[in-house]
């Protein structure tokens, strides 16, 4: 099956409302590898890599992510797939 791999950035309030480890939970729901952390500036940075249909779900998810968050914005990049394995909260 074929994989791919989007890397996201996700502004608005998404720091300090359990984005980053509902994230990890929904990748792994879906067997999507990656990693996800906090940037400096406030936004959360993700890559996500697995098959098209799950990576896309967990795109879509970072479009409002988990209940207390406030998300403003999503900017996807497609990327090569680098063989990701598990998913790691950084």
């Amino acid at each position: 099956m074929e994989q791919i791999r989007r890397h996201v950035l996700v502004s608005g309030r998404v720091q300090g409302v359990w984005f980053r480890q509902s994230c990890r939970q929904e990748a792994e729901a879906r067997g999507v590898g990656g990693w996800v952390r906090n940037l400096p500036d406030g936004r959360v940075e993700a890559v996500f890599e697995g098959t098209r249909e799950a990576v896309t779900d967990m795109v879509s998810w970072c479009k409002s992510g988990p209940p207390r968050a406030e998300v403003h914005s999503v900017e996807s990049y497609e990327e090569t797939p680098a063989g990701e394995q598990g998913f790691t909260v950084c």
